[in-house]
C-alpha cells in the first residue's frame, strides 16, 4: 500500500531528549500515521540556525544518506568541513570512514531528509565521546571502560558450586 505524507502535514518537534546546540527537529507526521519501516528509515529532519543535528558519528550496521532540500549546513566528516545547499545528496557508508555530523552557521533552517538502512540493530560509536550506542534499546557505554572478555569470569567452579547447591 502506498502512503502519501502531504507537504501540509508537517508537523517539526524537537527530537526527544536533545540538549543545547543540539536541537535538531523531526517531522512527526510520518509517525502520526503510524507508517513503521521495516528496511528503509527515513525522517524529514529541520536543522534550525547555529544547532548541530547529532554529536559526530558512525554506523557500523547501517548506511545513511542525506538529501538537502532547503537552505545549507557545514559537514564534517573524517576528511574535515565541507559546505552541503539544496539539492547536494550525501552518502555515509557504515563504519569509520562513514562518520558524520551537520552544522547549521547560517541564520534561516537546513531542511534535509535522512535516510537509514535498518536491519532492526545498529552499533553507533561517537569519537569525540569514545561512547558507543546500541540499537534500538539505546545501551551507551564507554569504548575506554571495555573490559577483557573473561573479566568478572575468573570464579565459574565458585559460581557453579552454589548453583548445584540449590538442587
Amino acid at each position: 500500500m502506498a502512503t502519501i505524507i502531504h507537504s501540509q502535514e508537517r508537523d517539526y518537534q524537537p527530537y526527544p531528549g536533545r540538549i543545547d546546540g543540539f536541537r535538531l527537529l523531526t517531522d512527526m507526521s510520518r509517525q502520526q500515521r503510524g507508517i513503521n519501516p521495516q528496511w528503509l528509515n527515513f525522517d524529514l529532519r529541520r536543522l534550525p540556525p547555529r544547532q548541530y543535528n547529532a554529536a559526530y558519528h558512525f554506523h557500523r550496521f547501517a548506511e545513511e544518506m542525506f538529501l538537502i532540500l532547503e537552505g545549507r549546513a557545514t559537514l564534517r566528516t573524517p576528511q574535515g568541513l565541507t559546505e552541503v545547499v539544496e539539492g547536494d545528496i550525501i552518502f555515509f557508508e557504515a563504519g569509520e570512514t562513514g562518520a558524520h555530523q551537520l552544522y547549521n552557521p547560517t541564520d534561516e533552517p537546513c531542511t534535509y531528509l535522512d535516510l537509514r538502512s535498518h536491519i532492526g540493530y545498529d552499533v553507533c560509536e561517537y569519537p569525540d565521546s569514545d561512547k558507543l550506542i546500541l540499537i534500538p534499546g539505546a545501551d551507551t557505554f564507554r569504548r575506554r571502560d571495555q573490559p577483557a572478555y573473561f573479566d568478572g569470569e575468573e570464579n565459574v567452579d565458585e559460581v557453579w558450586r552454589k548453583l548445584r547447591e540449590k538442587d
